[in-house]
């Protein structure tokens, strides 16, 4: 293998990627920000923002995971030089991502009843329910939001969606502080406060995004004279054909690590308190991998539609060998620091909270022990699931994901988690093979479709 054709890709693909990175990582610093103001409140408060979180995160999945079917449809239109279907996908994707916010808030909303049959502590529950309320409208402009988000970065324009973040991230911050804590002429509102900060934050997240795309000349032709007459059934069926399956393969992934809050969750609030911190920490270097993953979408869908099959390969393969040298460098960061992450996340002065700090820390360090392993499979898996889309490969993926997650991944979380004395370090070595498992089979499919695409379009052979 000739190494020097992947590595000198290398800065294009962090060109690309990091605006996306650091997007994706103002969305995972709202829930790091969240769990480091309510976590001085005490280890129930963090427990119920952790379990209302996981009634989110699933909705938020499948609406992020439906958007990303307007990036490969752009980016392949703007291959072709098409401004009709580029302007066409935008608003159908756009329309169809409002509609799917508003249901998905509906959904949320009547779903927390689940919390308790679940069997999760009373307490933790009760004081998650309000949260779930507020938390879930603001579904509704973050899936927008994506919309937007997704429909720029098929123009190879990633920098607008961090913008757009960094610019909610100051504002979610603001009314957390003086929401949580009752600062200055604001109500001390507790986790209440967090849920209010997130809602105001996400509305202006949508709204800083039309603005920077909407004045600027680049984009300005896309949103001129949108009216429903010009709504066609063809293209919104196109979107959704694509949109659902990707829907589907991350909706089983964030359930996954959903069941394993509900497991964490049937062992007591400390474990559920570490779970929480852990995935936390684990959510902020995969999303350099969510970051890579629509690089290779972006890439891959752009020489799909100049049918440059070769360059295809080569450019997805340099993706997939960046993503695995970025994972395995964080993985050893969650290796030597293990011992003291968890503390970046408790209140360790507060004299009440002493014992329980201490269990939550010793679970967490052992979590992260895991998740130094499986950041590697995680990383993997994202990144080929993005080159995979931007074939517009969605349906045998979806598959896939499921029989890794759910036939594989959630037995072992399980069984080692309820039944054996490694509790919550079993339910992530489950996570772990689920993660595994998609990697290697996800890796297969693409190295099979692409080698058949490759030669049917007589390109030539890749050392």
């Amino acid at each position: 293998m000739n190494l020097v054709q992947y590595t000198k890709e290398f800065s294009f693909n962090i060109k690309l990627a990091y605006p996306v990175i650091l997007g994706m990582l103002g969305h995972t610093l709202i829930g790091i920000v969240d769990n480091f103001m309510v976590g001085n409140l005490g280890s129930t408060e963090l427990a119920a923002v952790s379990l209302g979180n996981s009634f989110i995160f699933i909705a938020l999945s499948l609406g992020i995971g439906f958007s990303t079917a307007i990036t490969p449809l752009v980016a392949e239109a703007d291959a072709e030089k098409n401004d009709k279907k580029i302007r066409s996908t935008f608003h159908h994707g756009l329309l169809l991502c409002t509609v799917l916010g508003v249901v998905l808030f509906i959904l949320t909303v009547l779903s927390k009843q689940i919390m308790y049959l679940m069997h999760q502590p009373k307490a933790v529950a009760d004081m998650a329910a309000p949260y779930i309320d507020w938390v879930a409208f603001s579904l509704i402009p973050v899936i927008m939001y994506q919309g937007y988000k997704q429909f720029a970065d098929g123009l190879a324009k990633t920098k607008y969606s961090m913008y757009a973040i960094f610019m909610a991230n100051v504002v979610h911050i603001f009314f957390n502080y003086v929401l949580i804590y009752g600062v200055w002429v604001f109500p001390k509102l507790g986790i209440l406060g967090a849920a209010l900060g997130t809602v105001i934050s996400r509305i202006m997240m949508v709204v800083f995004m039309d603005l920077l795309l909407r004045k600027n000349e680049a984009f300005k032709r896309y949103f001129k004279n949108f009216s429903f007459k010009e709504i066609r059934k063809s293209i919104l069926k196109k979107i959704i054909n694509l949109g659902l399956p990707s829907a589907m393969q991350m909706l089983f992934e964030v359930t996954l690590f959903t069941a394993a809050i509900w497991l964490s969750g049937s062992l007591g609030k400390n474990s559920q308190a570490a779970n929480q911190i852990a995935l936390t920490l684990a959510s902020s270097t995969f999303m350099v991998a969510m970051g890579l993953s629509v690089t290779a979408m972006i890439r891959v869908s752009h020489s799909k539609g100049m049918n440059d099959y070769k360059n295809l390969i080569v450019v997805a393969r340099s993706i997939f060998l960046l993503a695995i040298v970025l994972e395995t460098f964080f993985g050893i960061i969650f290796v030597v620091f293990h011992n003291y992450l968890p503390h970046l996340f408790l209140n360790m002065s507060d004299s009440m909270q002493v014992l329980d700090n201490q269990e939550i820390i010793i679970i967490t360090a052992k979590l992260l022990l895991v998740a130094a392993v499986f950041q590697i499979s995680d990383g993997i898996q994202v990144v080929v699931l993005g080159a995979l889309r931007g074939l517009q490969d969605v349906k045998i993926p979806m598959y896939i994901t499921f029989v890794a997650y759910w036939v594989i991944g959630f037995p072992i979380s399980y069984y080692l988690g309820k039944y054996t004395s490694l509790q919550a370090v079993g339910i992530w070595i489950g996570l772990l093979a689920g993660l595994s498992a998609a990697a290697l089979f996800l890796y297969i499919r693409f190295a099979r479709l692409t080698g058949k695409l490759a030669k049917e379009n007589n390109a030539p052979e890749i050392g």
